[in-house]
């Protein structure tokens, strides 16, 4: 897209929605804070993704502020209807007050499914994907290695953004975030792990507890709120009831990580890390307490 101070030519769609996170509006009062499943090496991988998603936001998006904002958002978040050439160039996008995103044609658009994954449209957007990615990243990487980890975590980002595009084709909104890729690692996480407990953060109100969660609870929790969320958006009568979140990506790539980990996994890895878990964290056993 071009961004534009006034509005290029055509309709001006619905402003974008830039929050678009795995912790949508619906999660954040339940937040994953840790997992009680050990590594056996420094994921390196997954420091390094971090890093250079932090990085980008820094130096490319100018930590949130202003125009560098807008311009990486309109330049290199993914449109749908820029790849499907299903929005008219010159159909206009506003991103804030005066400030306006353009579709047009522009060859880079063709690499916007990579590069949104490293983009985001906030702080809390940005900390709240790193959090997600950490808590279950570094264990998945330390399944597979870190190469197998980097090419698992782009595929299943890169197959999250053809779930979009396949939802909404004619879409102008550009959409940007890691959540697509990081839903891929919570899908591989549920077929390698289901049994581990993750520690989450419950806010109520006023009041905050940690409870220990089953990993295949969390996440079947999550996925079907992402199924329940979007099916409405499958509707042509109220495509815009998601609330700006792009649930299908989430879906989308969550698939692919369940259905991708067994061809990715280590499998010497992880049955070395099923034994260490076992020592350290062993099963708790529910019973009568004793008379």
């Amino acid at each position: 897209m071009e961004l534009a101070w006034p509005p290029g030519t055509g309709v001006a769609a619905e402003p974008a929605s830039l929050d678009r996170d795995v912790h949508s509006a619906r999660d954040t009062d339940m937040i994953p804070l840790s997992d009680e499943n050990p590594t056996l090496h420094t994921p390196w991988m997954t420091w390094l993704l971090i890093g250079t998603t932090v990085a980008v936001w820094m130096i490319v998006q100018g930590a949130g502020n202003g125009e560098p904002l807008a311009r990486s958002v309109c330049n290199l978040g993914l449109i749908p209807g820029e790849l499907t050439h299903q929005a008219r160039v010159g159909v206009s996008v506003p991103l804030g007050d005066g400030v306006y995103c353009a579709v047009d044609r522009d060859p880079i658009n063709r690499l916007t499914p990579l590069f949104s994954m490293f983009l985001h449209g906030s702080w809390g957007h940005l900390l709240g994907n790193m959090l997600f990615f950490w808590v279950f990243g570094n264990n998945i990487e330390d399944s597979m290695g870190p190469g197998r980890f980097l090419v698992f975590y782009l595929v299943c980002g890169l197959v999250a953004a053809g779930a979009h595009v396949l939802v909404e084709p004619a879409s102008p909104v550009p959409t940007v975030g890691a959540s697509g890729a990081i839903s891929g690692v919570m899908g591989a996480y549920l077929v390698l792990y289901p049994r581990v407990r993750v520690n989450m953060l419950f806010i109520f109100i006023i009041f905050f507890r940690v409870i220990p969660i089953p990993a295949w609870l969390v996440l079947l929790w999550w996925f079907a709120l992402q199924v329940l969320t979007g099916l409405p958006q499958l509707s042509p009568m109220r495509p815009e009831v998601s609330g700006g979140v792009a649930v299908w990506a989430h879906v989308g790539g969550f698939v692919a990580g369940v259905i991708l980990i067994k061809l990715f996994e280590n499998r010497r890895l992880v049955a070395r890390r099923d034994e260490i878990r076992r020592i350290e964290h062993p099963p708790r056993r529910v019973g009568l307490p004793p008379l």
